[in-house]
């Protein structure tokens, strides 16, 4: 069951409060703050996402990719047949969250190829099975979906439609069991999709926006699954809160320009928020390493101490960074200097947090 939590958004600061102490995504936010908010701000505020405690962080580019594409599921729920969660559940696999070059380039979610009924539209190439593959490119993401459905259409799929549209589970299995996918795990991926990210909520209790309509299907489509798109769910990185303020943590090879790229930021902005100066925003970062994506505090918070007792190899950075506070104001609070901010302080000081 998932942990119930309410969160206020403060436009004084910029930042997000919650009660119990879990991250969640807000539900309240009126539509006119979302143009004012980045788009990292925007991933935090998407409207339909339960909240889930922090040590359970969900990927960003998937609540993205959920909030913008969700509608166009149930719609075709409600005029196809096609389950919102699965439609949703491929989408963000087969497209890695939007991200892959098909979706990016060609709005081309599904792999959907050029092959089929006099195909005049765009076209996007990729090896595939052959150097060069015609993949079609869309004028719009609708227009991917709409394919889909005409391919889950085609007489092959027919078992689908005899199951209920609640039975995401009978729809991920009976996909794979008709050959959607040659991946053994395809199912599986699809459900563990679908469950973490509740997604089954879109199969019931949504507002009635469209009748039955009838979809022939599309015999001639032709699609495929890039081999890359099977990386695991958390691939992306997860917003998690430390020390009250949410943050990713960095994976091998990240620099501070990629993560800002990922969330929409601009590299400045986040290098400014870690206290490193923006020439570092390509420097590769260690992995492990505490990436916050808000401004951190003038001093921690009360749940902690209050006193930092310094370890071998400790800095006024690597302590600014555990707290979450702002090197300029540890220093200021200490008597120390920021020009030798990443120089190893001696073992046992007592370093004062507020």
């Amino acid at each position: 069951m998932a942990t119930q939590c309410f969160c206020k958004y403060s436009e004084s600061r910029e930042q997000y409060k919650e009660e119990p102490a879990h991250f969640c995504i807000a539900k309240t936010l009126p539509i006119s703050h979302h143009k004012k908010l980045s788009r990292f701000w925007l991933i935090l505020a998407i409207c339909t996402i339960a909240c889930v405690p922090a040590a359970q962080g969900k990927s960003a580019a998937y609540l993205e990719y959920i909030e913008k594409y969700h509608r166009i599921a149930v719609l075709h729920q409600q005029q196809y047949g096609i389950p919102a969660s699965i439609t949703l559940a491929q989408g963000l696999l087969e497209s890695r969250a939007g991200r892959s070059r098909l979706a990016v380039q060609g709005n081309n979610h599904f792999g959907i190829k050029c092959h089929g009924r006099a195909w005049n539209g765009g076209k996007i190439y990729a090896d595939d099975d052959a150097p060069d593959e015609c993949f079609r490119s869309y004028r719009s993401a609708d227009d991917s979906f709409e394919d889909h459905a005409r391919f889950l259409k085609q007489r092959r799929y027919a078992p689908l439609f005899k199951l209920k549209v609640t039975d995401y589970k009978g729809w991920a299995r009976t996909l794979r069991q008709c050959g959607y996918a040659t991946d053994k795990r395809y199912a599986d991926k699809l459900i563990d999709i679908i469950e973490t990210y509740e997604l089954y909520r879109y199969d019931t209790g949504q507002p009635v926006i469209a009748k039955p309509k009838y979809l022939e299907g599309d015999e001639s489509l032709e699609h495929s699954i890039d081999s890359q798109i099977f990386e695991e769910i958390t691939s992306a990185h997860d917003i998690v809160k430390r020390n009250g303020l949410y943050c990713v943590i960095a994976k091998s090879g990240d620099s501070y320009s990629s993560i800002a790229e990922e969330f929409g930021m601009k590299a400045r902005r986040l290098t400014s928020f870690n206290d490193l100066s923006w020439r570092k925003r390509n420097d590769e970062i260690t992995p492990g390493s505490i990436v916050y994506i808000e401004e951190k505090r003038d001093a921690a918070t009360n749940h902690d101490t209050g006193i930092h007792v310094t370890r071998t190899g400790d800095t006024s950075y690597s302590i600014s960074q555990q707290y979450g506070i702002k090197l300029k104001s540890l220093c200021k609070i200490n008597r120390l200097s920021t020009s030798n901010s990443h120089r190893s302080l001696k073992a046992g000081l007592k370093i004062r947090l507020r």
